[in-house]
């Protein structure tokens, strides 16, 4: 029963992208939107039914499909592992990824190419899923690279905008670049250990004396690492993520906020009993996440595009849930994973709904006063703004105030810098909350007459989400956590307990939530009181134009990596390849002059055969003669 209830939930979505893709056009834009819904619920169910099993038994469930690989001494099974880490991964994909389907029903009904959309969306779930429940690394990299392709498909899904592609073409390279790092990382593993499963692994690498001092077990976590940070969208290959935007609000939402960009900590929580014995990689980890933490919120502080103001936010979090990777604090990323894909996937999703009222219209600076008309969304993207902020009693005051007390008892120096993140991730997120909602509309007469509520099917996932976001916390209370005593069985050493709550950790929690009141305040002063809007792209100067630009990092990368890749391709172009091309033909023209003048023998005179004839033969006679 495991079994075929393992394959439904993988084949759902599978099932859904074959039928859409071939007959998806044919039976319409509803159908094809219904069905490709339908199979990621299946897919939801499932995940339920296993979730209710494995809480009851505590065991996790193993399925081997077939024997893939054998060689020698080292094989790899095609298996499943579905235990507390994969179902809760697997709960807000397949139970997000409903909502966002959903969604897309409405949000898509005009794209002449909707069943093209449902049928990525559906590819997408389905690598997703491999990646999650696949029982060694191999799997796992089958669904990584799948993700990456679906990404690819869908932010370049309106290709008929060269910038479009050009931002699919930059997330595939940038995430290749990551992949590769992963793949070393497998290597060395495989090499090492004779195994890529993960249970076996498990059970011979902390055990084994060789691994407490052997440098290549911190080679192959700093290889994985360097996976994750471009899967995961960390310094330095963070700058696709923003980029990503380009592709329709409801692939944000899926991928760039609840999934794909979460695959970075799912691997680096699965194998943490590698990063466990590379102490020195876990440090690199929680400097990377800090300081991409605060990079990206400070890049957020300024943008005007409402998705791109979110993207960057998104980057943000993600480097908060490495800082708590750094310490070791995996079930703490984890519930910061979860509480944040509720609270950005509505956000996103929210973003979309105001994006659809304005129709197509992104820029904060021609929004404002939508409260009035679409309040709904209002209300919504309000919650999860105060979740992000970490305003209690919503779901991110609980799981950011986690990682930023762990950070204090471990590293002053990041703990100051992730709170900086956190206030100003307040900030930014009130200040995209007051220009889009707050004050007068500031677009075009034509855009304020057509402004209305979005439809049912877009307003009831933001509803759910909403929900989600504000109570989410609950699963990881501080002083009884359900999310610890669960992930429990997973970590070779013991889940952080929850932390004694004396002075210290009431007053870190005081400065948290202060630190988020004083962004929300200032971001109310400067955008409600004083009635500010951002000044036009031409009129930013100072130190707001470089965080405008985003520190000039993509032009950094242009001259120092696609100008040199393209000047060596010229190079090669016009040297090398001329060169090997000329030495080619030359041996061709040889070859051609030697064989004209040999068909110039080519007389017809037997006489003249015959000499030739008899010339051939007594040299043969004299070379045998005088070789005796």
């Amino acid at each position: 029963m495991n079994t075929n209830l393992a394959l439904l939930l993988l084949l759902a979505p599978f099932l859904g992208f074959l039928f859409n893709i071939f007959f998806g056009k044919k039976i319409g834009k509803s159908a094809s939107g219904i069905i490709g819904t339908l199979t990621v619920a299946v897919s939801f169910v499932a995940t339920l039914v296993f979730f209710l099993q494995i809480s009851e038994t505590k065991e996790a469930v193993q399925i081997e499909l077939f024997n893939w690989i054998q060689i020698s001494n080292f094989h790899v099974n095609f298996g499943f592992l579905l235990d507390q880490l994969s179902i809760l991964w697997l709960l807000f994909v397949t139970g997000i990824g409903s909502l966002i389907h959903l969604y897309s029903i409405s949000y898509m009904h005009d794209d002449e190419n909707m069943h093209k959309f449902f049928a990525y969306l559906n590819m997408f779930i389905f690598f997703m899923i491999t990646l999650v429940i696949g029982s060694n690394l191999l799997v796992l990299f089958i669904g990584w690279e799948g993700v990456g392709l679906c990404s690819y498909l869908l932010i370049g899904f309106w290709h008929k905008n060269q910038e479009y592609n050009d931002a699919a073409k930059k997330a595939f390279i940038m995430n290749r670049i990551g992949d590769l790092g992963l793949l070393i990382g497998i290597f060395i593993l495989g090499a090492n250990y004779g195994t890529l499963d993960y249970h076996n692994l498990e059970s011979i690498i902390p055990f084994s004396n060789a691994s407490h001092t052997d440098p290549m077990i911190s080679i192959a976590a700093f290889a994985l690492f360097i996976g994750a940070c471009g899967k995961s969208a960390q310094i330095p290959l963070y700058t696709w993520l923003p980029d990503a935007m380009a592709g329709p609000t409801p692939v944000s939402a899926l991928i760039h906020a609840a999934t794909m960009v979460t695959a970075g900590i799912f691997m680096i929580t699965r194998l943490n009993y590698v990063f466990d014995l590379a102490p020195e990689v876990q440090n690199i980890i929680a400097i990377v996440g800090a300081v991409t933490s605060l990079v990206a919120a400070t890049i957020a502080l300024v943008q005007t595009d409402i998705k791109k103001v979110l993207a960057y936010s998104t980057v943000s979090q993600l480097g908060l849930m490495f800082l708590a990777l750094g310490f070791g604090a995996y079930e703490i990323a984890v519930f910061h994973v979860i509480t944040h894909a509720f609270f950005k996937a509505c956000l996103f999703l929210g973003s979309g709904s105001v994006i659809h009222a304005l129709h197509g219209e992104q820029d904060m600076r021609r929004m404002g006063g939508l409260k009035k008309v679409m309040g709904i969304t209002f209300i919504t993207f309000l919650l999860s703004s105060l979740a992000i902020s970490g305003i209690p009693p919503f779901s991110g005051f609980f799981s950011k105030d986690e990682i930023l007390m762990t950070a204090f008892h471990h590293n002053i120096a990041l703990w100051v810098i992730a709170s900086l993140a956190s206030l100003m991730t307040a900030f930014y997120m009130f200040r995209l909350l007051y220009l889009t909602f707050f004050k007068e509309f500031r677009g075009t007469e034509h855009q304020k007459s057509h402004l209305h509520e979005s439809p049912g099917l877009i307003t009831f996932p933001l509803i759910v989400l909403a929900i989600l976001a504000t109570i989410g916390g609950l699963i990881s209370l501080p002083t009884n956590s359900w999310l610890n005593g669960y992930l429990a069985p997973l970590f070779s050493k013991e889940v952080h307990e929850a932390h004694h709550f004396g002075t210290t950790e009431y007053a870190l929690m005081a400065i948290a939530v202060l630190g988020g009141i004083i962004g929300i305040t200032i971001a109310f002063v400067k955008y409600i009181k004083q009635n500010q809007v951002p000044a036009e792209d031409a009129e930013i100067t100072g130190f707001s134009k470089v965080l405008y630009n985003k520190y000039y990092v993509d032009e950094i990368y242009n001259v120092i990596f696609v100008n040199s890749i393209n000047g060596l391709s010229r190079f090669f172009r016009d040297y090398i390849e001329t060169s090997l091309s000329s030495l080619v033909f030359g041996l061709g023209k040889v070859t051609n002059e030697l064989s004209y003048q040999g068909k110039k023998l080519q007389t017809g005179s037997i006489g003249f055969y015959l000499f030739v004839f008899v010339l051939g033969l007594s040299a043969i006679l004299t070379y045998l003669f005088l070789a005796q």
